[in-house]
């Protein structure tokens, strides 16, 4: 991998600018919906079946999660979306697609069935340490504003799209690495955030099958993972009070405070948004770096995209940015 960690941290400095497999969260309980409808045996099954997504509905459900979420939906998962409501209404007691549907915009249980909705649809596949190279790039660049002095009293790391937790527990651990290898006692944390309540609880609890673990280096799985169980393990207890999760909507930054950060790691998500939306998400993070600070994500999730505030890292393995103003 090529870096050029140092050389970038010299540039902020003088301000220059040129252009879910096994562990999974648990089931959601059944909304208050389903109290309205009497089971009405196994005949219903073969009704709900031919009760097919129309592509009126589907066009109503795409406008509805782009509204709400910015997630886009292209034609080709119609599929996935009219699995994904089946199994719900089905749970619900078979009603049907229009009225769950309009079941999301009346009263107050229709906030925490949206959050269940949106917790089938949007959790993916995440673990410890994916993509290795993201996360050698940041142990160089951590240790870099290290040797040079540019740790403030506080260093603070922000996970857009966490997931269940894998990927601030992650960062945690590099941080940990390098503060203690420095000997440093500055204060260091991490935030999760995830539009998914169902995630954030899970992550919270950091509890993980022990399969998770094949990504983790030795040193640092001996260090902060213990037994849980016979299949699961559990990240430590200090590990666990350096991050904190919380819920949000990355379309709706604008509405939150005003946090600068040392490093932004927004991964693996932006591809579910249309491309104006990617860049005014990333427009909007750019905002919230500190001086020095690193906004990174995933390769090639956006091309061709600029802000004043930041340069493009010159590394053949990651996909960030550096704040020079």
């Amino acid at each position: 991998m090529t870096s050029n960690v140092d050389s970038v941290l010299r540039t902020a400095s003088s301000g220059s600018v040129s252009a879910m497999s096994i562990a999974q969260p648990p089931t959601n309980p059944p909304s208050p919906i389903a109290a309205r409808k009497k089971d009405t045996g196994a005949g219903s099954w073969a009704v709900q079946a031919q009760n097919e997504l129309s592509e009126e509905e589907f066009s109503s459900w795409r406008k509805l999660l782009e509204e709400r979420t910015g997630i886009h939906l292209v034609p080709q998962q119609k599929t996935f979306l009219q699995s994904q409501l089946t199994i719900r209404v089905r749970e619900l007691g078979n009603i049907s697609f229009a009225e769950y549907f309009r079941s999301l915009h009346e009263g107050v249980g229709s906030v925490v069935e949206w959050s269940t909705l949106i917790d089938r649809l949007v959790i993916k596949e995440t673990s410890f340490f994916r993509h290795q190279s993201t996360f050698d790039f940041l142990h160089n660049y951590i240790n870099q504003r290290i040797a040079d002095g540019q740790i403030n009293a506080s260093f603070d790391v922000w996970s857009v799209g966490c997931a269940t937790g894998e990927e601030p527990y992650t960062l945690a651990m590099v941080l940990d690495e390098c503060f203690t290898s420095a000997g440093l006692e500055n204060y260091w944390g991490v935030t999760g955030m995830d539009i998914s309540m169902p995630a954030q609880t899970f992550a919270r609890q950091g509890i993980y099958s022990k399969r998770k673990l094949d990504m983790v280096p030795p040193h640092l799985r001996e260090r902060h993972f213990s037994d849980y169980d016979q299949l699961r393990c559990q990240i430590s207890s200090e590990m666990r009070e350096r991050v904190c999760f919380t819920n949000g909507n990355v379309i709706e930054l604008k509405r939150m405070p005003m946090v600068k950060m040392d490093i932004i790691s927004c991964n693996n998500m932006l591809i579910y948004f249309r491309r104006w939306r990617r860049r005014k998400i990333l427009n909007n993070l750019a905002e919230r770096l500190k001086k020095g600070g690193i906004l990174i994500i995933g390769l090639g999730e956006i091309v061709e995209w600029e802000h004043p505030l930041l340069q493009p890292v010159a590394d053949d393995g990651v996909q960030a940015y550096i704040c020079v103003k």
